[in-house]
């Protein structure tokens, strides 16, 4: 198998054959609307993958040989959309074990502007200390609270530890192409730019410069991933809704939430893909939770969490479903070895592997959940890769886009996430908040 695949709930009894049928064909009408882009100026990531930037690309690539010829540490500095996707990404690629290891060739990547704990700066700064490193900042605007702190933190530091002249070569700015306060910086200190597109979101845009500079800093082949984002894209844009994972997929979870179920949680057997995970709940929580509508998003990574959520997953309110990302093959093979006293009881393993042992796991916990009550959508996928992963990434949006639209809300806005910056800049007495403060206050 070359590319993800899905399958259905099975024996769940929530929904007749017939009523899936009709799912399907709402997707494929919500499929239309997406790609006709009819009063929405924010679908050019559906056209990314097809469209490459071949001198963008090459750009990337040799701005990451020479991150990887002078850094140890790549600081990429962002939030929401600007940060998950590239995290996502290199940390299933990339785990933190491998971290430790010497003699990585590309440099060790880490993340500023997501927090606003002192703690956690105070670290970095120390970290920064000790190792040579590059910046990449991701910021349309330059103005967004966390990014903003985190970079004029950052860039005090490596203009005091290189000089401003080594400083300027170290900088990477993402930014707008024509305005925004970083764009101002960026052009006044003489920054390398990349530029995100006006026409795309941020949490569609780990195939832009946004994810694909911090990516292809890690080592990562961008090429691979963006080829695997192609062949999805043709997978999603021509196959009808029997082979085409993305339209099953928008389906199955709007039933699903019809019938009652309110909250998925997407599970892997695989601590490496966390931040897939955590990439996918804004990509989806930020596109559907609007006017009172929408499926909470969810993350669960099992077996480990098999041992603290499971019981609730088991027994409690049946008011959610699971999408399990299963991966077939292992990059590493790690056998039970053989213990002459075997007082753990463990030697009716003997020369099973791990990921034979993991992928039973799985099955025995798709069962049990599938009994108890919790449908499971399986998406397979062979292995993870940076091609299999730009599948993955292309799958999920455009199934994304196409849900949204089932559900009557519009997937690319996202009105409610302002309300806690104003709180936020009158308690901290921003210019302009004046009235603001004084009603929370009162």
């Amino acid at each position: 198998m070359s590319k993800i695949e899905i399958s259905l709930p099975r024996n769940c009894g929530l929904y007749t054959a017939t009523e899936f049928d009709e799912y399907c064909q709402k997707a494929v009408a919500a499929k239309e609307t997406l790609l006709q882009g009819k009063g929405n100026d924010f679908l050019g990531w559906t056209t990314l993958p097809q469209a490459r930037d071949t001198a963008m690309l090459q750009s990337i690539k040799e701005d990451a040989a020479r991150v990887e010829s002078n850094s140890q540490l790549f600081v990429v500095i962002g939030i929401g959309g600007s940060y998950l996707g590239a995290r996502a990404v290199v940390e299933a690629l990339r785990s933190e074990l491998q971290s430790l290891c010497p003699n990585q060739n590309a440099p060790l990547v880490v993340y500023a502007g997501h927090t606003l704990s002192e703690d956690y700066y105070s670290q970095l700064l120390q970290v920064l200390d000790k190792y040579h490193y590059s910046v990449a900042v991701i910021s349309k605007s330059g103005t967004t609270t966390e990014p903003a702190i985190a970079f004029r933190i950052v860039k005090n530091h490596i203009e005091k530890k290189y000089g401003k002249q080594e400083a300027r070569q170290r900088i990477f700015a993402i930014t707008d192409a024509q305005k925004g306060a970083l764009h101002t910086i960026a052009t006044n200190e003489g920054y390398k730019r990349y530029i995100i597109p006006d026409n795309v979101g941020g949490r569609f845009s780990v195939l832009t410069p946004v994810g694909l500079l911090p990516i292809a800093a890690a080592g990562i082949d961008i090429d691979q991933l963006m080829a695997g984002a192609a062949d999805m894209l043709k997978t999603c844009t021509q196959m009808p809704p029997q082979q085409n994972p993305a339209l099953q997929y928008a389906a199955i979870r709007n039933l699903l939430y019809q019938k009652g179920k309110k909250v998925e949680m997407l599970v892997s057997f695989l601590p490496t893909l966390r931040y897939m995970s955590e990439w996918w709940k804004q990509l989806y929580g930020e596109s559907e939770g609007k006017d009172h509508k929408g499926i909470l998003p969810h993350s669960l990574c099992f077996t480990t969490d098999l041992h603290s959520m499971g019981q609730y997953v088991q027994d409690g309110e049946r008011h959610l479903f699971e999408t399990l990302i299963s991966v077939e093959k292992a990059h590493t093979h790690v056998e039970i070895p053989f213990d002459e006293q075997n007082l753990d009881g463990l030697n009716y393993l003997l020369q099973k592997s791990l990921n034979e042992i993991n992928h039973c796991a799985e099955q025995g916990t798709t069962i049990a959940h599938t009994n108890g009550g919790v449908p499971v959508v399986k998406i397979q996928m062979p292995e993870i890769s940076a091609y299999t992963l730009g599948q993955l990434i292309y799958f999920f949006e455009f199934a994304c886009g196409v849900s949204g639209y089932m559900l009557g809300v519009n997937p690319f806005d996202q009105p409610g996430v302002e309300a806690y910056k104003k709180n936020m800049f009158a308690l901290l007495g921003k210019p302009g908040y004046e009235d603001l403060r004084k009603t929370l206050e009162n």
